[in-house]
């Protein structure tokens, strides 16, 4: 396995340069900062490792950053975003608390490669410590002479920064982020026009996700191929899964793409004794929701779980046994949605309060029969209505859980309480 994450034999200083020059790291940086690798070599390089983007969208690495119109006169940017707010995902804080030296070379690669001499990496509010590792790393490396104009004597010229969020979700998509970065309320922007040409500061912006500028310099270090090869067709490489939920060992896992998920459960511990799977949410709160029979089928990449029913999203695997009210599972889900719409646009803005309201009527024994055709009828005029995707993301979660476990929304109304005995 690719121990992108945590490939540190320091366990007292895991985040220092000592510790990720010894496993090779800025190996790749040295040979660009020589001349011995163009930006034409890295962009085959990656189109070939299969790299996705881990944060969310999938979007291909290499194609995405062959978009930047490099050769254009003026200042480029790259933006990495760490604002990690997506509910059962913790994998990124792991990277920029343990392995923050890999983000700085991936992105200083970004930079070389699109031409960019500038980048930023934005940071979840709530991640003081991985803020702070990072800021040490960036010290570290600018005292090495890895960053800044001219570095060591090759014309090649990047500074990077760190700046930290302020706890907000929208600001996790792309578009929203850089209005936070320019100092302004993090709202989704119309596109196109697209970073690529137009982004922070209305210049030509490329931004990626933690996990895949963390995972450039691996694969220029072994190959694009070998990436590819850790993996299966048309998700290659490996993936860090964070898995919480009723599992015995919640945790963060880096896993060949194409693992059975009843082997990452495995990992996981599996579930607490005398427990049944119930149902999976594979790639964070706002993907659907997988019934445990499908999900004990499929494997964790893209196509297997979209075939299944759902998306592989972020890789952050929240576990369902049965002792889970999927009513509150969803009125809990559903409020989050309402809390961090950004109020832009009026079908997220209204839809989210309609379906957490009227789930949190049927959770006060108030439900009426009509609610679930209800909340069907006010997701589908959210779904992709809006600016940018949180919508979706609040949306689909309402539709697959009472597809699947309709019963359970049935009794609560006729009820007025949960189906599952064991539920609190």
């Amino acid at each position: 396995m690719n121990n992108i994450c945590l490939k540190s034999i320091d366990k007292d200083n895991p985040s220092s340069l000592a510790t990720y020059e010894t496993m090779g790291g800025y190996k790749v940086w040295h040979k660009i900062l020589n001349g011995e690798l163009s930006p034409e070599k890295i962009l085959e390089e990656l189109k070939i490792s299969g790299l996705r983007g881990r944060g969310g969208a999938g979007f291909p690495t290499g194609l995405k950053w062959s978009f930047m119109p490099r050769n254009q006169e003026g200042q480029k940017y790259v933006v990495c975003n760490s604002d990690e707010g997506e509910p059962g995902t913790c994998h990124d804080r792991d990277i920029l608390r343990f392995n923050p030296h890999s983000v700085i070379e991936g992105m200083a690669i970004a930079g070389y490669v699109m031409n960019a001499t500038v980048g930023y990496n934005y940071i979840r509010g709530e991640f003081m410590e991985p803020y702070y590792r990072c800021e040490e790393a960036l010290k570290e490396a600018y005292d090495a002479g890895l960053l800044g104009t001219n570095i060591k004597g090759s014309k090649v010229c990047f500074d990077l920064y760190s700046h930290l969020g302020a706890g907000a979700y929208i600001c996790g998509e792309e578009t929203a982020l850089l209005e936070s970065l320019e100092g302004k309320k993090g709202q989704p922007r119309f596109k196109p026009p697209f970073p690529a040409n137009v982004g922070l500061y209305g210049k030509p912006t490329t931004i990626n996700n933690t996990e895949s500028f963390a995972s450039v310099p691996e694969i220029l270090s072994r190959g694009g191929q070998w990436f590819a090869n850790l993996g299966v067709p048309n998700s290659g490489g490996t993936k860090c899964f964070s898995v919480t939920g009723n599992v015995k060992n919640p945790a963060n896992f880096e896993i060949p793409m194409g693992t059975p998920f009843s082997d990452l459960l495995k990992l996981a511990g599996g579930l607490r004794k005398g427990r049944t799977l119930k149902g999976v949410i594979p790639g964070g709160s706002s993907t659907p929701v997988i019934p445990a029979a499908k999900a004990m089928k499929m494997t964790m990449d893209y196509d297997s779980i979209e075939k299944a029913g759902s998306m592989l999203g972020a890789g952050s695997v929240i576990v369902m046994d049965d002792t889970t009210c999927m009513v509150k599972a969803l009125t809990r889900l559903a409020h989050f949605y309402y809390d961090e719409s950004c109020g832009q646009c009026t079908p997220c803005r209204e839809g989210t309060g309609w379906m957490y309201r009227v789930l949190k009527r049927i959770m006060d024994g108030q439900g009426k029969s009509e609610d679930l055709e209800l909340l069907l009828s006010v997701q589908d005029k959210m779904l992709g209505n809006t600016i940018c995707a949180l919508a979706d993301g609040a949306a689909m979660p309402i539709e697959s859980f009472i597809r699947h476990f309709r019963e359970e929304f049935e009794y609560y109304i006729k009820h007025g309480k949960s189906m599952v005995e064991n539920d609190g």
